[in-house]
């Protein structure tokens, strides 16, 4: 892409926090208008929107095609979930939040304890987005989800469902060497107020380009002492929707911008410091069509497993009601124990065990651990991929 000249997309007030003085960036209102500020979306931007805007129709239109789209949302919400929060340092997996699911327990762990607010966070956000008299996109909507978002131990302290009154800052040890300092919170009242109007206002600006800036803005703002990362990559999400680009919360950027996490991070920068608003879309754009198109995949790759798992258990001489009907929820519950499956078919422990059964002599399911009371059984081809990109490294 041609390297356009530097333009300025905000201004700095000095102040001291902490004893130390620092320049916190204050940015202008969205969207960029007026020469040299103006968009340039034509060029090499234009066959990237093309291309995102085509794999988020097809990947819509996937949901429609699987015979449950309620499996799919809940296994990328969870993973969305897990990856957004292990950008933010949390070391916690998906195997370790299903694990307290299929539990029925309030997870001990305080990072597995923040993924489950993440979960609690989005779930309410969409809802309220699908109610007749539901909140709109607002900040109104946003504390309350990041109320949500922090709802553990370790957020408690964080001001949950509070925009920030203090200055806070990103990277560094202290003030003065942060890498970003973000508004002033004398600035956040009129700034945020901008933000709603950017997000409500009619504009000849394509929805995904919108949704792309009011992310940076977003994310420029850090209107809360925490959480602003996950819930900033969760209003991706919410915009989408709000924009009619798609019906169900199926797109997630989590693994795209934690595998290619420092170019994330440099393209954010750049926005602020030559205001290159064009080279941060295109790498928006390039997530938003790989996650779309990786998603359409796993969502046929999830499909087939399903079907070839049902067809191995209906084949089976001793397949039970009991046993079907509790295929039908590995899906959503991928990870089961006894009395787990008594809870979910309503059944006695004697059939529910023979339901487990079957299913292990079907090799759908597999032990996870070697425990003999309420031992833990794992749909393992199902959750093998889809966990692909949420371990961690050693």
């Amino acid at each position: 892409m041609k390297a356009k000249a530097k333009r300025k997309t905000g201004e700095y007030e000095r102040r001291t926090v902490a004893g130390e003085e620092v320049s916190a960036f204050i940015p202008f209102p969205l969207p960029p208008r007026d020469p040299p500020l103006a968009l340039d979306l034509d060029g090499d931007l234009a066959p990237l929107l093309a291309r995102a805007l085509e794999q988020i129709r097809l990947l819509d239109l996937a949901g429609d095609l699987v015979p449950s789209v309620e499996w799919f949302v809940y296994a990328f919400v969870r993973k969305e979930a897990v990856l957004s929060a292990q950008i933010e340092g949390t070391q916690a997996t998906l195997m370790d939040l299903l694990q307290v699911e299929a539990s029925g327990e309030e997870p001990a762990d305080a990072d597995v304890e923040e993924i489950c607010g993440y979960v609690a966070a989005l779930n309410y956000a969409w809802e309220e987005l699908g109610r007749e008299n539901g909140l709109p996109i607002s900040m109104r909507l946003l504390s309350e989800t990041h109320r949500r978002l922090l709802d553990g131990a370790r957020g408690a302290q964080k001001k949950p469902g509070e925009v920030r009154r203090s200055q806070n800052w990103i990277g560094g040890t202290r003030p003065g060497n942060a890498s970003f300092v973000p508004p002033p919170p004398h600035w956040l009242s009129e700034l945020l107020s901008e933000l709603e109007r950017a997000i409500h206002d009619q504009s000849d600006l394509p929805p995904l380009v919108r949704i792309g800036l009011v992310h940076v803005q977003f994310e420029t703002l850090h209107p809360y002492l925490d959480g602003n990362g996950r819930l900033g990559r969760l209003l991706i999400t919410l915009l989408l929707r709000h924009w009619g680009l798609l019906s169900r919360p199926l797109l997630y950027l989590s693994l795209f911008l934690k595998t290619h996490r420092p170019e994330y991070y440099r393209r954010l920068s750049a926005v602020r410091t030559d205001g290159d608003w064009e080279g941060w879309l295109s790498y928006f754009l390039e997530g938003v069509a790989v996650v779309a198109a990786e998603a359409v995949a796993t969502a046929r790759q999830l499909h087939a497993i399903v079907a070839q798992s049902r067809a191995r258990l209906m084949a089976r001489k001793d397949a039970t009601v009991m046993s079907i009907r509790l295929f039908e929820f590995l899906p959503e519950h991928p990870i089961v124990t006894v009395n787990r499956v008594i809870e979910l078919l309503h059944c006695s422990r004697p059939a529910a065990a023979k339901a487990l059964r079957v299913l292990e002599a079907a090799k759908v399911l597999h032990p996870l651990d070697d425990r003999k009371k309420n031992r833990a059984v794992v749909f393992t081809e199902y959750l093998d991929h889809l966990r692909e990109g949420t371990e961690l490294s050693a």
